[in-house]
This record gives C-alpha cells, structure tokens and sequence, in this order.
C-alpha cells in the first residue's frame, strides 16, 4: 500500500515536470492581460502576484502595478510626446541627466537596445532613499517616431533582479491597443 502511494505521487510530480518541460504555454497561462484605454496600450502581466493601483490625476487617473501584497517593487507606465528628431539614446541620456541630479547615490548602469513587440531601449541604475539601496529598470519603447511609452520598475536590488524574467516579459509583452 505504501509503495502504491508512492508510486502514483511519484507519477503525478514526473506528469507535472513533464507538462512544464513540453507545454510551457500551459505554465505560462497564468499571464493575463491588462488594458489601459487612456493610454492606448496592453500588456501581459506573468504571474497573479503583479496588481493594479489606481492612482487619481489632476486631467485624468492613471494605473500602476505593484508586485505582492506589501512589496516595494513597483511599477509606473508614462507615454511621452516627444519632438520627431529626437531619438531613443536622446531621451536615456536626457533621464540619466535628470535622475543624476534628483537620485542620491545615483549609479547608472549600461543601457542596451530591447527587441520586443515595441522596439526600444532599456537601462538600469541605482541609487539610495531613506538611507536604503534602492534600483531602477526603464525600458523605453517606441510606438512611432512621436511617441514613446516608458515603463519604470523600481525596488530594492536584490528583489528587481530577482523578478528580471517578469519584467522583461512584461515589456516583450507590451504592445498598443
């Protein structure tokens, strides 16, 4: 009986594995999809553990994400309008400027071109806030030669690098309406 038991959890945990090994779309099932109607666009968030706050605006409301019930990773979605000649290494370096004068302890990291349904550019920083080490992830994503959609994770460095897969799915995921 014993070894009956053992037998069938053993074959249950060997169908999981095998499940995950090859049907993946059926682990990553859990992604679902948000929509932002003033902003025009949609993005898979991986894992149900990403939730949406709604943070009131003076022209009109705008949504952003929190990781887990009481964790500091966060993350904000702005679409920028910016001149026609302007290009992404422009506007990286325009936010490294500005991130330099406003962030203690700024550190900027090396910024790399992003291939996902919105090509764009992404780079990471550091920085210090109430005395704690804190990081930053900007993927900036270009929907046409006008407009730019940037998507900012911020959190403590250990828990951002720990969650990198989501985030880079979450911007390979992001795509207009």
């Amino acid at each position: 009986m014993i070894l009956s038991l053992k037998l069938r959890s053993l074959t249950v945990c060997l169908t999981i594995i095998l499940m995950v090994v090859f049907f993946p779309s059926a682990v990553k099932s859990q992604a679902r999809p948000y929509t932002d109607e003033a902003l025009g666009y949609v993005l898979d968030l991986p894992t149900a553990n990403w939730r949406t706050i709604r943070v009131p605006g003076v022209a009109h409301p705008s949504t952003e994400f929190r990781y887990g019930e009481r964790s500091p990773i966060h993350l904000r979605i702005r679409r920028e309008l910016v001149d026609a000649d302007v290009s992404l290494a422009e506007l990286v370096q325009r936010q490294q400027k500005l991130d330099r004068v406003f962030l203690r302890g700024y550190v900027k990291g090396k910024d790399e071109s992003f291939a996902g349904r919105l090509s764009g550019a992404k780079y990471p920083y550091e920085y210090i806030r109430t005395g704690k080490p804190m990081a930053g992830l900007i993927y900036y994503l270009e929907a046409n030669n006008r407009i730019v959609y940037r998507l900012e994770f911020t959190g403590p460095p250990d828990k951002l690098r720990n969650l990198s897969d989501q985030t880079e799915f979450i911007a390979r995921s992001f795509r207009l309406r």
